[in-house]
């Protein structure tokens, strides 16, 4: 850790990034006595990894293995690395992190890296680098996607990242609001973070229940700049918050969290729409998109910044320009509240109602847990190298759900659950 970063590590409260560290593992995890958990985490937020380790070994831990990464030495790569190596990734570790996962082990993912590290390096290794890692990872991705093992990431404020947050304040004091906004975010701001997780996991529960009585065919959407139609896939179920995964533990993977979402069929999406907020992918802003579907896929897109980027992203593959997920997030949420963009989609997609290019998620079936990959296709679900959230919601978004007959249902009316 560098001089700066330890200065920069002082701005954060101790007592809440170890509430973190506790929620990450009761709440986040559920970590069970004697499993083993896998964590990954960039180099600065070590002190947050010693505080999971010391609360993951509280509850029984097997083994806890950390997985640093650094911002300096990606950039070395980029800067100095040979021409051949950018299509390259370790398959070697994503294959091991597979084996790891199918045997029970956890999985953590900290958060933190500078959003727009890498932009000012060349896009073109970039996209390589990004497509091989994409392909390598697919082992490790589909014990994720098909929640075969609980998993959670969290976010740590690295000086870096919260210097994109806040530019205009000096380094100790952006870091300090980022955390702030972190822990709020986080549920972690004051005492009884265990049992407030509990009573938000219970309220998303309530929104997931009526949406799976109701059966929706599809969702309606109406917007400045959007009248788009989603179909349901067939057998989709909704969830939110707390999720039991197929080794039996319940977790919520992502923390915070204020989503409640499904899977779309992929052949059955229609019309247009525009992005209401930014999107931040491997350090280039995407601005302003608009989209027109035809048939479930993007036959159109159109970027005021960031287009070049967003077209590469859609043709990484036959999926990439079919949705693989669609969340509803109201406009009152806290992140959104909040008014701040966080260049980090784990926490941006909690300020508004979104959609996701590519992969589906298996869970998100009536028996998901038993469906094939072929039969997961047959009924509407999307596969792909990628799944990347972007936001379609704000203050005057309605949605209506639609039954097969025909018949509607208000859903959201200007941004808020009808």
């Amino acid at each position: 850790m560098t001089a700066p970063e330890r200065n920069a590590s002082v701005s954060i409260d101790p007592v809440k990034l170890d509430r973190l560290a506790e929620v990450a593992v009761k709440v986040g995890l559920r970590l069970q006595p004697g499993q083993d958990l896998l964590l990954t985490a960039p180099s600065v937020a070590l002190p947050l990894v010693r505080r999971i380790a010391v609360h993951a070994y509280k509850a029984g831990a097997g083994l806890v293995t950390p997985l640093l990464s650094d911002e300096a030495i990606t950039l070395a790569r980029y800067r100095y690395g040979h021409e051949a190596g950018f299509d390259r990734a370790a398959d070697w570790l994503y294959e091991g992190m597979a084996k790891a996962f199918g045997a029970n082990t956890a999985r953590l993912a900290i958060v933190g890296d500078n959003p727009m590290l890498l932009s000012g390096e060349d896009p073109v290794k970039v996209a390589r680098a990004s497509k091989a890692n994409s392909i390598a990872y697919q082992p490790a991705l589909e014990k994720i996607v098909n929640f075969d093992t609980n998993w959670n990431i969290i976010a740590y404020p690295s000086p870096s990242w919260a210097k994109q947050v806040f530019p205009d304040v000096p380094e100790d004091v952006a870091v300090a609001k980022l955390a702030d906004a972190i822990f709020a975010a986080s549920r972690v701001d004051q005492d009884g973070a265990v049992a407030a997780w509990e009573k938000h996991n219970a309220v998303l529960r309530e929104r997931t229940e009526w949406l799976n009585g109701q059966r929706f065919h599809a969702l309606k959407y109406s917007g400045p700049g959007t009248d788009l139609t989603i179909g349901l896939a067939d057998g989709h179920e909704w969830e939110g918050g707390a999720s039991t995964a197929k080794n039996g533990i319940t977790c919520n993977a992502n923390i915070p969290t204020e989503e409640v979402f499904t899977t779309p069929h992929c052949r059955r999406v229609s019309g247009h729409v525009v992005s209401s907020k930014p999107l931040s992918y491997q350090g280039t802003l995407i601005d302003n998109m608009a989209v027109r579907f035809e048939e479930g896929r993007i036959v159109e897109a159109k970027a005021s910044r960031g287009e070049e980027v967003l077209r590469k992203v859609l043709d990484t593959d036959e999926g990439a320009a079919r949705l693989g997920e669609v969340a509803l997030v109201p406009h009152s949420s806290p992140i959104s509240k909040s008014g701040l963009l966080f260049f980090n989609t784990l926490f941006d997609e909690n300020a508004a109602s979104h959609i996701a290019l590519g992969q589906c998620y298996s869970k998100c079936f009536v028996g998901g847990d038993k469906l094939t990959p072929q039969q997961i296709a047959q009924q509407g679900g999307n596969k792909s190298l990628i799944h990347i959230d972007w936001m379609i919601g704000s203050a005057e978004t309605d949605i209506d759900g639609i039954h097969a007959d025909g018949s509607r249902v208000p859903v959201f009316r200007k941004g808020e659950w009808a």
